[in-house]
């Protein structure tokens, strides 16, 4: 499951963004099920910012989101992110030094 987050803090906002987004990386980054999260700027848009989030299944991903500290710190952040985009994302192909993984959809053929 991937968890893919874009943000455009103001120019003047991005140093507290970038406080609030290494406390949210860490947070999300502890919880059970969680392979590893990513905050990256565009190259071309320095003012825009995605964070990515692996989890191991859409249970892990729900799960990590109920801690305190989570709801805390990195749901604030989340709700912040854009909206004109789905966030949630399930996993279809994966490439690693071992090979490419397929998984098999949760989703319907529609």
């Amino acid at each position: 499951m991937l968890l893919v987050c874009r943000f455009a803090p103001a120019a003047a906002e991005t140093s507290a963004f970038l406080a609030r987004a290494r406390r949210a990386v860490a947070l999300l980054a502890a919880q059970p099920g969680c392979e590893g999260v990513d905050l990256g700027r565009a190259i071309e848009e320095p003012g825009s910012w995605v964070l990515v989030a692996r989890f191991d299944s859409v249970t892990a991903y729900r799960r990590a989101l109920q801690p305190f500290d989570v709801r805390e710190h990195v749901v604030p952040l989340l709700s912040e992110a854009r909206t004109d985009e789905p966030a949630a994302h399930e996993r279809a192909l994966v490439a690693g030094p071992e090979g490419v993984t397929e998984h098999p959809s949760l989703l319907t053929d529609r």
